[in-house]
């Protein structure tokens, strides 16, 4: 037996928490950091680290724990109350990025004869729909602009975002057998909703019932990650939809069990942040192959960030003027939900292992989500600058009745 995953485990731990802590000094979250961690030990520059059958096991669990904590988080009883408008700004969101990067992608590797050609294409979009609000919010919050309704529409759209990007996910994930009919795609969709929906319904009443009888005891903890993993492995086994949908629906089941869903999460965070989440962001650096760019990927990673940008900018800003928002606050709007992060990397991950986004556009991929990190604060400063009522901080009772559960995606 080699122990060298012992000394992989250690090295990834101690340079993604150094480089995670210097992008934090400059205040970036510490994913940027973990990423160019991983591109640092990885082949591409160190050759410290190389992709092993245990790092993608463990990234892979570690994938898991970050959607559980992205659907334990989102509050839906507070996800009403940010209205429709929320709604439709997410939904603009999501295609205008998701039809920038299919036209991206087809304009540099549009290749008629793969049958797969159409799906490789719909990944990339996908990873263009996902946004990261972390970095949002703390501007917003220097800003004094957090509880505004500007603020709030971003918050709102986030969490809807993050929503419809899993759907599209999912669905494209099921279209990955070329074999497989379109209507047995759809049939096995449908039925892993009503899935969800039966087992969620059973399994909320549950964890109530555990909450009742053991309050905040660590076993409830077990309980709901067993209740992910499980979750997960009925999503691939029985539905060929990916693993990382059915742990993000069972953070949903306990998103409304207030305390418990606090408690589990206060658990379950820990466990990623020690351990799994920075094995997860590293081996994404790792596939990061550098040696590999050229001209044209250069360009390609050049113009799929530049329509990351703008994508979010028209579809959110476009979807905020529908709703009435003045054009200076819809800009602004469309700034906020500029930033990539998790999700993005996750959908990259989920394409890669599926053979529809090859390996050598990680580096692009890697690029949106650190440049869009990077330029999302100083965009949103700037475009936040012009008092209008739309972001002005709502009183206390407003914010109350008005304030999304901030997700962390």
């Amino acid at each position: 037996m080699s122990y060298d995953f012992l000394l992989t485990i250690a090295i990834i731990m101690l340079c993604t928490k150094l480089f995670g802590l210097t992008s934090e000094r400059v205040h970036m979250p510490q994913v940027v950091g973990a990423l160019i961690a991983g591109v640092l030990v990885g082949p591409s520059v160190l050759g410290w680290v190389g992709e092993t059958d245990f790092l993608v096991k463990t990234a892979e669990i570690g994938v898991i724990i970050l959607m559980f904590n992205a659907g334990l988080d989102t509050d839906m009883e507070e996800l009403k109350k940010t209205g429709f408008a929320s709604f439709i700004i997410a939904v603009i969101g999501v295609i205008v990025p998701l039809i920038g990067g299919v036209g991206c992608y087809m304009l540099f590797y549009n290749d008629p004869a793969d049958s797969l050609n159409l799906l490789k294409a719909g990944f990339v979009g996908v990873v263009l729909t996902a946004t990261s609000v972390s970095i949002t919010v703390e501007t917003l919050r220097e800003l004094g602009k957090l509880k505004s309704k500007v603020g709030t529409a971003i918050l709102g759209a986030a969490v809807i975002d993050d929503i419809l990007g899993i759907v599209v996910l999912t669905i494209l994930t099921a279209f990955t057998d070329p074999s497989v009919q379109p209507v047995l795609v759809f049939g096995r969709i449908v039925l892993f909703f009503v899935f969800v929906l039966i087992v969620g319904l059973l399994m909320h009443k549950a964890f109530i019932k555990m909450e009742e009888r053991w309050h905040k005891h660590r076993r409830i903890a077990i309980y709901a990650l067993v209740f992910a993993f499980l979750m997960s492995y009925a999503a691939e086994k029985f539905f060929g939809i990916a693993d990382i949908t059915g742990a993000y629906f069972a953070g949903i089941v306990l998103c409304n069990i207030s305390e418990m869903r606090d408690y589990v999460a206060s658990k379950t965070n820990v466990l990623g942040y020690m351990l799994f989440s920075p094995l997860f962001f590293a081996s994404i650096g790792i596939k990061t192959n550098l040696e590999g760019l050229t001209g044209t990927l250069v360009l390609f990673a050049v113009l799929l960030t530049v329509v990351a940008i703008l994508s979010k900018i028209i579809g959110c800003g476009l979807g905020a003027r529908i709703m009435g928002f003045q054009t200076y606050d819809s800009f602004s709007i469309g700034l906020g939900m500029i930033s990539r992060g998790e999700v993005a990397l996750i959908v990259a991950q989920k394409g890669a292992q599926a053979s529809l986004i090859d390996p050598h556009l990680f580096p692009a991929i890697v690029l949106v989500v650190i440049v869009t990190t990077l330029v999302t604060p100083i965009l949103l400063k700037f475009g936040m600058r012009r008092q209008t009522p739309a972001n002005t901080e709502f009183t206390p009772q407003q914010a109350e009745a008005h304030m999304p559960k901030v997700s962390k995606h």
